[in-house]
């Protein structure tokens, strides 16, 4: 049977009393108290009138996550061991108040948030910024937790004065909320869960759980994964997903790519928790050297999908220095699951399929690494349409790229790093321009098909403009050559064929010639051919390979 989440009754003060022993926990993936004193002021008006202030929601679970001991100043209780542990996941801010204005004792600071009274005339709620006694009709709220010394405290009233204290008292300690318990449900559930009913919040990530399971006052894992991110910087991949390098860290633990395998690194022990982020970091920078080097991807963004990066990482913690045959197999991986789509939607099975894949390679078990992919046509591009951040344009932007396309209006070498890492289109030109299709009755989707897209400079796209490709070629034909012209071309990816239907004004043919010379060029790259050049390459980056492969092996042999 599905478990039920129902919502149960129970005593807003009950609750802040478990608050205050540690038995129900403020994890550290929620936000610190927040609230203004004005908000402070209003809870306390809504429960002292009867009015609803909403449900809460808890989560038990036997993780140890990291919690406040601490709200707003006044200290709370760790304790709660041996037992499964309730974490606030909604109502943290409200929870908070009612704990602080209960237990709240005077200390050293007049203006702190719990320094709370009810005036028993004017029947409001206030801060007090002293720490003298207040006036007798003036009730400390931190006595609502104290029967005893608040009755005492009210006993010499006014009638008046009293029973507005005793229905005070009353409403206080019979006010009831809804509390929905999570029972038994794992990181995924609990952060959908979250999000659901937070929409208007900071969002819970499986990272700020797995932070919270795992933290100490020495280490925080958010901050261990930024130091990675930061050494990634250098490359442009320092805005990398926490989630796809926490995924990374928990195969490095020999857990695995999943949720489930995340989860399980609250388990490990903090030494080898801190290994496999170290190991990572190592791997992680081999790993961006291949992609920047061997790939051609100047940024994280041009990564056609982010899923990718983990299981590149792992290949080069398993593999830190690849010989050649073993580069090519590597290049040959990345391109069929790219131009093929197969991170998009990768979940628990391909994740561990991909892992097993990667051991066998590593192991020599295996001469390539195996992937369950689509066989490469020229569909793959017929049916597809250019958008800019789509990731089957970015696949098919890194292809071209891959080819050294030329400027066919100037021969020079098109800046490809520059094509691919700006925001704008300015770098890619529809061969049969968008406005001269139109008028010859071809739609907006139809124009904008992948292979009627080119890589070129702006300058040359804006000399083009809207011109038919017969009149612009013929142009450059006549000024260049035609041998020149089909060389510039062919860096391009277009075919003498391809180019034969662009002076007819063939539309459809020009799609179908320079569809077959996409596959032909995508079966190249899958056979592990190399790239016609990165885009920015560093000249000292074999040297900065040799170096990390090193340290992935040091690492090795200390283990």
């Amino acid at each position: 049977m599905p478990r039920e989440h129902r919502p149960a009754p129970e005593r807003i003060t009950d609750l802040a009393s478990r608050v205050h022993q540690g038995r129900i926990r403020l994890p550290k993936f929620q936000r610190q108290f927040v609230w203004t004193r004005s908000q402070v002021l209003d809870l306390l008006d809504s429960i002292g009138r009867s009015y609803p202030i909403g449900s809460l929601l808890l989560w038990r679970s036997p993780l140890r996550l990291a919690s406040e001991h601490a709200i707003a100043g006044l200290e709370i209780e760790a304790s709660g061991d041996g037992e499964d542990a309730s974490y606030v996941l909604d109502g943290c801010q409200r929870l908070s108040t009612i704990c602080g204005a209960l237990y709240w004792r005077p200390g050293a600071d007049p203006g702190s948030f719990w320094n709370l009274a009810y005036d028993l005339i004017d029947e409001r709620f206030l801060h007090r910024g002293d720490l003298d006694d207040p006036p007798a009709h003036q009730v400390p709220l931190r006595l609502l937790a104290e029967p005893s010394g608040f009755f005492r405290r009210v006993d010499g009233l006014p009638d008046r004065q009293r029973h507005s204290a005793r229905e005070l008292f009353d409403r206080f300690t019979s006010y009831e909320v809804a509390v929905v318990t999570l029972e038994a449900t794992p990181f995924t559930e609990v952060g959908r869960i979250f999000e659901r009913i937070n929409t208007r919040g900071t969002p819970l990530t499986t990272v700020e759980v797995a932070r919270a399971a795992t933290w100490t006052t020495e280490f925080d894992l958010h901050d261990a994964i930024d130091r990675v991110r930061d050494s990634l910087a250098r490359k442009h991949f320092g805005n990398v997903d926490r989630m796809l390098l926490l995924r990374a860290i928990a195969a490095a633990a020999g857990l695995g790519f999943a949720t489930t395998d995340i989860e399980s690194l609250a388990d490990l022990p903090h030494a080898d928790l801190e290994l496999a982020i170290e190991r990572t970091a190592t791997a992680a920078r081999l790993a961006v050297d291949f992609l920047t080097t061997e790939i051609g991807i100047p940024t994280a963004e041009a990564l056609p999908f982010p899923n990718q990066l983990a299981p590149v990482i792992e290949v080069f913690r398993q593999t830190p220095a690849p010989d050649g045959s073993q580069f090519a197999a590597i290049r040959s991986w990345f391109w069929r699951t790219s131009l093929t789509g197969y991170y998009d939607g990768w979940n628990s099975t391909k994740m561990t399929a991909d892992l097993a894949a990667i051991e066998a390679f590593a192991a020599r078990r295996s001469r390539h690494i195996n992937a369950e992919t689509a066989p490469l046509s020229t569909r793959m591009w017929l049916s597809g349409q250019y958008r800019r951040d789509s990731a089957r344009t970015k696949a098919y932007a890194l292809m071209l790229a891959a080819a050294g396309p030329r400027d066919l209006r100037t021969g020079q070498k098109v800046d490809v790093g520059r094509a691919l890492a700006m925001s704008n289109d300015m770098q890619f030109h529809h061969f049969f321009p968008k406005a001269w299709l139109a008028r010859r009755g071809h739609c907006g989707e139809d124009a904008n098909r992948l292979p009627n897209v080119v890589m070129l400079t702006a300058l040359s796209n804006q000399a083009f403009g809207e011109r038919p490709p017969g009149d612009y070629l013929k142009d450059e034909i006549n000024l260049n050559g035609r041998p020149e012209i089909i060389d510039r071309l062919g860096s391009c990816l277009i075919s003498p064929q391809a180019l034969g239907a662009a002076m007819e004004g063939d539309y459809q043919g020009f799609l179908n010639a320079r569809a077959d010379t996409l596959l032909t060029w995508a079966l190249d790259l899958v056979d592990g051919a190399e790239i016609a050049g990165p885009p920015a390459a560093d000249r000292d980056a074999d040297v900065e390979r040799q170096e990390l492969a090193a340290e992935v092996q040091d690492h090795d042999t200390d283990d």
